[in-house]
């Protein structure tokens, strides 16, 4: 194959002169700009190569486009969807084609033929929960498939868990309507040898490919034949057995596994199957990881629908993870080894009897394991997640060596399966490391991941040795290097040793006969560059280490806080949890957990960006929509926390560059509201009139927006009218630590938290609000101003939490951060710790107490309200929601879950605005439908004072605190008469 690529270099005039014709001639979106190169620099594997350039079409149109310009520079093209590869398959330098964000849609649904078009931007999460109305589903699910998109399912060959059913992608993918690399335009689909001939009979760029691909047939079927891996879980190299499918050739299937290397998909017919009615799991204990993989053929002969392997290592990790912890709480001990055994089944008892079936049989053939049958769907769903979050919880291992992509991915037979593992531990063993399994045991398909640190020459060498390890077991074996990953960049050095020089030889042509050029993401599958080279990490890989606001010592530094993010792209989630708010509504990788992460390691690393653009304007404003949710914390399986990354970038941003006056006014929203209650019946009728909206100028808010209005009476001052002059409890004390909010803007919370806490018998004490929790300059960056004032607090609540009084508070943002931010505060003081533990939400405590069965409260008898309740995000990063809907229920309420993510409030965010429209944007991605979509007797219930204020705003309800919904539902008797009568 004779290549017309040109080393086109990204920001030379060659490429400024392919971006102003993509500019003149395309409606997408086209990206050359540093940054945006950066940004599209890595995926989800070791490697890092940047892009010549970006596109992001919005219709076919854009793509022929960007396709025929592209291959006029000779600029080869990466099509990318998630960017989740982990093999490096969608980086390359190369001008990268994003179809995520635009070409997204299902275009055609046929439920009777079980039949779907799609595009290939489309997530296969997001296609699946849309055919669920016509209880179909693709059945490929690749633990990836709430970010992956059809594109590169299909470029991968994804398979997943209930491959033992449903096969790999290439067997679900009907028909492809492409471009090759030339801007030819064609539709692949099953043809008889009769259509196949005629097509190869024209004298076009279709009827050349269809005689190149008969020629390919005719010489080297034999060699397909007896040579290709006969293993049926096979990511690795092309489909070249589909060559020899005479009746109903396709060569659609061909592009299964081609990782964009053969065409550019812009529409897919798939398959689709049944969704199944009922399942069941079954978990089984092993103290042994071999002994697990000899009992998978046994486990087998019972016919299961999936069989999965979580090792020691990984249960060890999602134990210390605190959004998985709580999914695995009931597996007990320390297994070296647990099988999730699932079945399908059309009523609850066939599915016993199935359960039944396999724990006879485990019996009989002396593999007992004491089986815990799970018939709960949350329970099932929560083993699912630590499953599917495997690697992402494995990467969350602290330090240089990780748990790297080398061996990770390789496919043997089942019967081979014990004994592969057992020379894997060795090889692992041999290289002084230790290794992470977690397997799709039923296929024979093993994710192995040794620790190992790519900053060295030595682990670099480690890498190589063991890769190559690998693939001779793997041929020895009968298996293959990749049973679903792919070859990507990690891999494809390999094929020609896996496949041999005559089948190599065969792919070389197959690509060749589809991009004569070599265009089409060219260094993968064939002819591809050494694995040690383009490493993300490497040997000269250093780092800024800058004197840092916070302390990073949990995390090991600043810029290890940052590697935490491993780029497997689980912020790019949507419909589903909260992270991250901001993509959710912008579908721009620009705004995702793992561009900041991105951003900010390229300046430190200097490799991409120049330390000195650590704080550059363009580095804030990939920083920019990040809303602190801290949801990334929890449900990123490595727990990156970008809410505290942010907080420290800001604080070296505005070193650099000076604090604006609008950061300063918002940090130090304490002051503003102390005052303004000073004068609440002027500040008020101030902030109604146009004077008002002047200031909302002023300070770049938006003038939409409502300020929350001045009490005319504090809460302190309601609570000190109002204090009993004897103890009222007899428990003990409680500390009400009130926010800023409850004290001059919403007294009513505070009044209904005095009162529960009362009725639960506790005397309740405040301790005088000289400063706030320091929440609002954090989020703005004031660092130090936060550590003042996280100082004075201490102070003030110190003795309380070392007598062990309950610190108990209704604002999420407040009260959580004495829990979470302080320890970074003020770290060398041992009072934080004690004062973290004896701090709680007013929901969580209440909620523990009738936990513990040691809840007092006589609650009203009558039937309570139906409750819609909306958790704050720290609230369900940090705690979850469950202490809140136990409560509810506790006080006969009548309790659904939002099941909505971020409400698009995160404190000022909403307020500014620049950030106004995208606020909009994220609650009504799920929070404001569901709200409205409520009747006029259902109570909207929050925990925090920013989704308060958001949901009353774009939507018609006025939400209560949860303390007020719970306040409703105490008996009379219980409220104390010099509290009715301060009322």
């Amino acid at each position: 194959m004779v290549a017309t690529v040109r080393a086109v270099t990204p920001g030379s005039e060659a490429a400024r002169a392919l971006e102003a014709e993509l500019r003149w001639r395309i409606s997408g979106e086209v990206r050359f700009d540093q940054y945006s190169r950066m940004l599209y620099s890595t995926d989800a594997s070791n490697y890092q190569i940047e892009p010549v350039g970006v596109v992001l079409p919005r219709t076919v149109d854009d793509v022929r486009a960007t396709i025929e310009l592209a291959a006029k520079h000779g600029v080869p093209i990466l099509p990318r969807g998630g960017g989740s590869s982990l093999a490096g398959q969608t980086v390359g330098a190369a001008l990268v084609v994003d179809t995520s964000k635009y070409l997204n849609q299902i275009l055609e649904v046929d439920p009777s033929a079980r039949v779907a078009r799609v595009q290939p931007g489309i997530v296969l999460a997001q296609l699946n929960a849309k055919l669920a109305r016509y209880g179909l589903m693709f059945g490929p699910d690749p633990a990836s498939s709430d970010r992956a998109t059809i594109g590169g399912v299909v470029g991968n060959n994804a398979s997943g868990s209930h491959s033992i059913l449903y096969g790999m992608t290439k067997d679900h993918v009907l028909a492809a309507h492409v471009f090759l690399s030339d801007a030819t335009e064609l539709t692949f689909r099953a043809l008889t040898p009769d259509e196949v001939a005629a097509k190869a009979a024209q004298d076009t760029r279709e009827g050349r490919l269809y005689r190149a691909l008969l020629s390919l047939r005719e010489r080297y079927g034999a060699a397909i034949q007896r040579d290709f891996p006969r293993h049926w879980r096979r990511a690795t190299g092309y489909s070249l057995p589909e060559l020899l499918v005479e009746d109903g050739f396709n060569p659609a299937r061909l592009l299964a596994s081609s990782e964009g290397t053969l065409a550019l998909g812009v529409e897919y017919t798939i398959n689709l199957v049944p969704r199944p009615t009922r399942t069941a799991l079954v978990l089984l204990q092993f103290d042994d990881l071999v002994r697990a993989m000899e009992a998978t053929p046994t486990i087998l002969e019972c016919e299961p629908s999936a069989v999965e392997l979580m090792d020691r290592m990984l249960i060890s990790l999602t134990r210390q993870q605190p959004g998985y912890a709580r999914q695995i709480s009931f597996i007990k001990g320390d297994p070296d080894a647990i099988l999730a055994v699932e079945f399908y089944g059309e009523s609850e008892a066939e599915l016993r009897a199935k359960v039944e079936r396999l724990t006879r049989h485990l019996t009989e053939q002396g593999v007992v394991q004491d089986p815990l049958p799970v018939y709960d769907p949350k329970q099932q769903a929560d083993v699912w997640s630590v499953r599917k979050a495997g690697l992402g919880l494995l990467m969350s291992i602290k330090g240089d060596a990780k748990p790297i992509a080398c061996i990770e991915d390789v496919s043997v037979p089942v019967e081979h399966l014990a004994e592969y593992v057992r020379e894997i531990l060795r090889l692992v063993a041999e290289h002084g490391t230790r290794a992470a399994f977690y397997a799709h045991a039923s296929a024979g398909c093993l994710h192995v991941r040794p620790l190992v640190s790519l900053k060295t020459a030595a682990g670099v060498r480690t890498m190589r040795e063991l890769t190559e390890a690998a693939a001779d077991l793997a041929i020895k074996f009968g298996g293959v290097m990749s049973g679903e990953h792919g070859d990507g960049l990690a891999r494809g050095e390999l094929n020609e040793r896996i496949f041999g020089p005559e089948l190599y030889q065969c792919m070389r042509e197959l690509k060749a006969a589809f991009d004569p050029d070599g265009l089409m993401n060219p260094g993968k599958i064939v002819d591809c560059p050494p694995m040690t080279e383009n490493l993300r990490y490497g040997p000269d890989y250093r780092t800024l280490e800058p004197k840092t606001h916070l302390s990073f010592a949990r995390e090991g530094g600043f810029a290890a806080a940052i590697e935490m993010c491993n780029g497997a792209g689980v912020c790019r989630k949507v419909g589903s949890g909260t992270m991250c708010p901001s993509y959710m509504a912008t579908r721009d990788e620009h705004d995702t957990t793992r561009a900041r992460a991105n951003a900010l390691r390229a300046a430190l690393s200097g490799r991409l960006l120049s330390h000195s653009q650590l704080t550059a304007k363009e580095t804030y404003d990939v920083l920019d929509l990040c809303l602190s949710c801290k949801a990334c914390k929890t449900e990123c399986p490595s727990s990156v926390d970008m809410a505290k990354i942010k907080t420290e970038f800001l604080a070296q941003y505005y070193e650099a560059h000076g604090t604006p006056l609008r950061a300063r006014v918002f940090g130090h929203i304490h002051t503003m509201n102390r005052l303004g209650s000073r004068v609440a019946p002027l500040a008020n009728f101030m902030l109604r009139s146009p004077l008002g909206d002047v200031g909302k100028r002023a300070i770049g808010v938006h003038p939409k927006r409502e300020i929350a209005p001045f009490a005319r009476q504090t809460f302190e001052e309601w609570f000190r009218a109002r204090q009993p002059s004897a103890p009222l409890g007899t428990r003990g004390v409680a500390v009400y630590y009130h926010d800023t909010f409850t004290n001059y803007n919403y007294p009513e919370i505070g009044k209904a938290a005095v009162r529960l806490l009362e009725a639960a018998g506790y005397t309740v004490e405040i301790v005088r609000q000289r400063a706030c929790c320091g929440r609002p300059m954090l989020s703005k960056g004031l660092v130090d101003g936060a550590r003042k004032l996280a100082r004075r607090n201490v102070e003030a609540l110190a003795d309380y939490a070392r007598r062990g009084v309950p610190i108990v508070g209704t604002e999420p943002s407040c009260i959580l951060t004495l829990r979470d931010e302080y320890a970074d505060l003020l770290p060398d003081d041992p009072a934080v710790a004690q004062i973290a533990a004896n701090s709680f939400m007013i929901d969580e405590f209440l909620a523990r107490l009738a936990e513990n069965g040691e809840l007092d409260i006589t609650w009203r008898e009558d039937p309570g309200p139906k409750v819609l309740f909306h958790g704050h995000c720290h609230q369900k990063a940090l705690i979850g929601v469950g202490p809140s809907m136990a409560v509810l229920r506790a006080a006969g309420c009548e309790a659904e879950e939002s099941g909505a993510g971020c409400c698009g409030m995160a404190g000022s965010f909403g307020y500014e605005a620049e950030h106004y429209e995208v606020s909009r944007k994220i609650g009504a991605e799920r929070l404001f439908p569901k709200v409205e979509a409520q009747s006029a007797g259902t109570m909207i219930a929050v925990a925090g004072v920013s989704c308060r204020e958001q949901i009353g705003h774009f939507t018609h309800r006025r939400p209560l605190h949860i303390a007020e919904v719970l306040a409703t539902r105490l008996a009379p008797a219980v409220r104390p008469a010099a509290t009715q009568a301060a009322d």
